[in-house]
């Protein structure tokens, strides 16, 4: 069963969906579901949160601030460090409803949820359990590998956008899909984002200029090894990405389990 649901988060109001498993048994352990970066909740948050109920689990997947049905402006805003709150906040969602144990509440993060989820529960300890999949923990090298072409170049460019918003001019976007050949992982994105697959329609290709200047900031690596003791779960999927910032987030971690 699933129902629609809000929660705050910094001021925000985010909406998501709650699933519950078909069971009458009490309270039910719990899984956040964190998307990809860009995503929201009708995306692959969607297909793992069903699934996670039929298995007796309550699952919640929400837009993050400034996607989806979520409030927060300006749109597109990919925002590690706010994404990392909205998680938090989702937890203490989850821990005030009479159907969760809120002893066993877990997160799964999924491509850059992967990054998100593992670095929130370092500081989150009523996360007991971490799983990824397909994780894309470090977003820093993503950028500085020439995601958007030269990174330092970037920095100016969504400075320059920061002030022209400042003084009231539009909000500057890109296309988080950029058009053209862009490498092997951005490359399958597409058969995702810009196909049939994405179950989304109203998802946006775009993503806040200044977004830039915070992803070359966040590195999940840089806090793994902190993450014990919770019990981290890695998932590479069956043609993981052949680059340093796909490393699995385990490879840091103190008590890893892979579950490729």
């Amino acid at each position: 069963m699933r129902g629609d649901i809000t929660f705050d988060s910094n001021g925000n109001r985010l909406a998501g969906h709650l699933y519950l498993p078909e069971r009458d048994a009490g309270a039910a352990p719990a899984v956040i579901v964190v998307g990809a970066a860009s995503g929201t909740k009708e995306q692959s948050p969607a297909a793992y949160a069903t699934r996670l109920a039929k298995l007796g689990y309550v699952a919640l997947a929400f837009d993050h601030s400034t996607y989806g049905d979520s409030e927060g402006t300006p749109r597109c805003d990919e925002n590690p460090f706010a994404k990392s709150e909205d998680i938090k906040n989702a937890v203490t969602f989850l821990a005030g409803r009479e159907e969760v144990d809120r002893e066993r509440i877990a997160a799964v993060g999924v491509c850059g949820g992967g990054g998100y989820v593992p670095y929130t529960a370092v500081a989150d300890r009523r996360i007991k359990a971490v799983a990824t999949v397909s994780g894309l923990p470090d977003l820093r090298a993503t950028i500085t590998d020439g995601y958007a072409g030269d990174w330092r170049e970037m920095m100016n460019i969504a400075q320059g956008a920061r002030e022209a918003y400042a003084k009231g001019g539009e909000a500057q976007y890109l296309p988080f899909m950029p058009p053209g050949d862009a490498g092997q992982w951005v490359n399958n994105g597409k058969k995702y984002y810009l196909s049939d697959r994405n179950q989304d329609p109203a998802w946006r290709n775009q993503l806040l200029l200044w977004s830039y200047d915070k992803m070359v900031q966040f590195s999940a690596l840089d806090v793994i090894e902190l993450l014990a003791p919770p019990r981290c779960c890695s998932s590479r999927g069956p043609t993981p990405r052949p680059s340093r910032r796909a490393r699995p987030p385990t490879a840091r971690h103190r008590n890893p389990r892979n579950c490729s």
